[in-house]
């Protein structure tokens, strides 16, 4: 006879993870959850602000009220991670760029999602900051199953209630839209009797009350039973022979010491010198080299990582070899980047600070402080802060990056550029967003109407309520009301502004 074929058994990690069930969740817990769904729809249909926060913060709480009926500690780096996520999501509140804000939304869910996860090791920290999306959908489900199966007072009496409120207003609708179209007195009146409502953002707010419930049931779900992916099975890699592991990582530091020598000799003799050497093009020599570094740097971790693995570590000796022939790698490495940035620095010096230029030498230095954390990790006693103290340093160099405000600090480095130099691409900064206004405000004549031309007209289109606007935004309005722009379309010309050719972020 046929038989259904036998379930495949669940992989070694999904056992070894899996989470306690979690008990139904209580009215606090769904009430904080249907809250933070209609504080979405509410308040984050006209743009992000200080909306974010508010919104978080609701959410956060039923989190709280589940790990609490769950019986859940609050440990140290639960604070740590739960600080984190609200210092992010000031940055909206801040900041009117879309780019850093966007990165701060999402290093904050990510940091959340620790909070919630919690986690020692690395694939602790790596999949707990990614382990809240898959519990959306089960934590929505989760919290119907307690409303279907709670029993509460006169249950039976609001179903009956809801029934009779539903076919009452079918029969209105029909019978008053019947008596509307036949009488233009009772169709005025009927007008009059109901209430006002845009239709057109509701499509929007539905979207976003899905997405704000999702998430705070999610997270409220997690908190109760989180995945426990500290217990993800991590096999050790096999230990290599001395010569075989040694060779390759004295040869590497070899040639990054020839390196430093030569960038040490380079700083010594003069940049200049190296510059007037035939065939030598100083931004040639600045970017491309910064590209190569960055590269260089990014590939030294990927080593270190795989050469840690695979490191001998039969004796003291073994472990103290490996140790000290990996830390000095990443102190060479140091060198790498250091640099690189100073190479950046002068090709900044030169052409001036953009967005792509900005981006890329934060994550120089933060793959710098990298390189410091995994020295100290590997000459420590105990590395096992390593994990959360390198995702910390993420989470942390996100938020500086967002509150520094790179658009302003793009326009301040080049308006005091034109100041020393006259040169400036004010074609570009035209692009920028309302953060860079106090600093192009220096500007004179038409330099300074044609960048803040595009920025103004935005500012005079939206009107956006208050926990949509951020500080930067409300900033702007200010000095751009003391100090109007005039809408002169031949300003770009008479600056001699070419608003049609392409520019070169980098």
């Amino acid at each position: 006879m046929w038989a259904p074929p036998a379930k495949a058994p669940d992989p070694a990690w999904i056992v070894a993870t899996a989470p306690t069930r979690p008990a139904l969740p209580g009215f606090g817990v769904v009430g904080a959850g249907v809250a933070a769904g209609l504080l979405a729809a509410a308040l984050l249909t006209d743009g992000l602000g200080v909306n974010v926060l508010i919104w978080a913060v609701v959410g956060a709480v039923g989190a709280a009220l589940a790990s609490a009926a769950a019986g859940r500690r609050v440990r140290p780096w639960t604070v740590v991670w739960t600080l984190s996520a609200l210092v992010l999501l000031l940055v909206p509140a801040l900041t009117e760029a879309s780019w850093p804000v966007v990165l701060a939304v999402l290093a904050a869910t990510a940091a959340g999602s620790l909070a919630l996860h919690g986690g020692r090791r690395w694939p602790g920290v790596l999949l707990g900051a990614v382990g809240l999306w898959s519990h959306l959908v089960p934590g929505l489900a989760w919290a119907v199953v307690a409303l279907r199966t709670r029993r509460y007072p006169a249950r039976a009496r609001m179903a009956s209630v809801a029934k009779a409120a539903g076919v009452s207003l079918v029969l209105l609708l029909v019978f008053g839209g019947l008596f509307a179209s036949a009488d233009a007195a009772v169709a005025e009146l009927l007008g009059d009797l109901m209430p006002d409502v845009d239709l057109d953002d509701s499509p929007l707010q539905l979207l976003l009350f899905l997405v704000g419930l999702l998430l705070a049931f999610g997270a409220a779900h997690t908190a109760a039973g989180p995945r426990r992916f500290d217990r993800y099975p991590v096999t050790p890699g096999r230990e290599r022979g001395r010569l075989e592991w040694g060779l390759p990582i004295v040869l590497l530091n070899l040639l990054f010491g020839g390196f430093a020598a030569v960038q040490a000799v380079v700083f010594v003799g003069g940049y200049e010198s190296v510059m007037r050497k035939p065939g030598v093009i100083p931004a040639e020599y600045a970017r491309q080299g910064f590209w190569q570094l960055l590269i260089v740097t990014l590939l030294v971790l990927v080593v270190v990582a795989l050469a840690r693995r695979w490191a001998p570590r039969s004796t003291p000796r073994d472990r103290w070899t490996s140790t000290g022939l990996l830390a000095l790698l990443c102190a060479l490495t140091l060198v790498v980047v250091g640099s690189a940035l100073y190479r950046m620095h002068r090709y900044v010096d030169v052409f001036g600070l953009t967005r792509l230029r900005i981006s890329v030498a934060a994550v120089e230095i933060w793959l710098g402080a990298v390189l410091v954390l995994v020295i100290v990790g590997s000459i420590a006693a105990s590395a096992r802060w390593l994990p959360r103290a390198v995702v910390l340093s993420a989470v942390a160099a996100t938020a500086v990056f967002g509150l520094i405000s790179p658009d302003a600090l793009i326009a301040e480095q080049n308006v005091r550029r034109y100041e020393h130099s006259d040169t400036i691409d004010v074609a570009y900064l035209r692009s920028l967003s309302a953060d860079a206004v106090p600093a192009l405000d220096r500007l004179t004549g038409d330099r300074r109407t044609c960048a803040l031309q595009e920025i103004a007209r935005a500012l005079e289109e939206e009107h956006l309520p208050w926990y949509a606007t951020s500080l930067a935004e409300a900033r702007a309005r200010e000095i751009l009301r003391d100090r109007p722009v005039p809408s002169d379309r031949a300003a770009c010309v008479r600056a001699g502004v070419s608003l049609y050719r392409s520019v070169d972020d980098y």
